[in-house]
């Protein structure tokens, strides 16, 4: 949204079809990954509060999608993912909501 770019942010696809970022390493911990997340909601949050949400994406290639549609895409796919993350608690505990 806000036209940055994140070199090394996003993992290449090896020519073995994975990806090295989705491996759990020693160095990945549920308290650093809870740390990483929550910096850039702040990160989010500072962009979003500055901006109007009509503005356009910064990107040329995504300038026809403005910051009402971004924030509708990220609840939808954080909803989704947290959708799988209770399909997978439902499955190690047995509860479910009520």
């Amino acid at each position: 949204m806000a036209g940055r770019s994140f070199p090394g942010e996003w993992p290449e696809v090896r020519s073995d079809g994975n990806i090295d970022d989705f491996c759990v390493g020693e160095q990945d911990t549920v308290a650093g990954w809870l740390a990483y997340y929550q910096d850039q909601v702040a990160q989010s949050r500072q962009i979003v509060a500055s901006l109007e949400l009509g503005a356009p994406c910064a990107q040329p290639e995504n300038s026809d999608i403005n910051l009402r549609w971004v924030l509708a895409h990220m609840i939808e796919e954080v909803a989704r993912h947290a959708g799988h993350a209770d399909i997978i608690r439902e499955t190690l505990d047995g509860a479910t909501g009520q």
